[in-house]
């Protein structure tokens, strides 16, 4: 193994995924990036009809909105690996799908291992929605190590 790739939301279960993840590259004498995806933010400016008596947002879709949240993710990179006090953890910052902007930087950057998280989700997001992890670990050949978040 020689990079792990560790892939981290906002949510603050990040944080025990990050904390394993490292400790697990730095078992393995691995190089260690973490990355954050931006979701394609245009969606939150599409004006959807109303349905079920629902108003959707009616906000039109400003293009600094992306900039913004460029700065925040810099931001919490830059937090997440000062966090870990090592200086040759490097971030990377995408947008897009979020599994398809993980398995993408994971073959550029040629990671050994990805690391992620399971969040919980319900049956029903899972089979509507899919998650993260499962899309991942279907289309990758890279070892994927998951580690299990669960709400209390």
């Amino acid at each position: 193994m020689e990079r792990v790739l560790i892939a981290i939301d906002y949510n603050p279960t990040s944080e025990e995924v990050v904390k394993k993840g490292y400790q697990l590259a730095k078992k393995l004498g691995a190089e260690v990036c973490l990355m954050h995806v931006i979701s394609n933010l245009q969606y939150y400016g599409i004006q959807y009809p109303s349905f079920m008596g629902y108003d959707t947002m009616n906000i039109p879709y400003d293009p600094s909105i992306q900039d913004e949240m460029k700065n925040v993710a810099k931001d919490f990179l830059d937090t997440a690996t000062k966090h870990l006090n090592d200086s040759t953890i490097s971030s990377h910052i995408a947008e897009g799908d979020t599994a398809d902007e993980v398995l993408e930087y994971a073959k550029e950057w040629d990671a050994s291992l990805i690391v992620m998280g399971t969040h919980s989700h319900s049956t029903l997001e899972k089979i509507l929605i899919g998650t993260v992890a499962s899309s991942v670990l279907e289309h990758t050949k890279i070892p994927v190590f998951m580690v299990p978040i669960k709400k209390d």
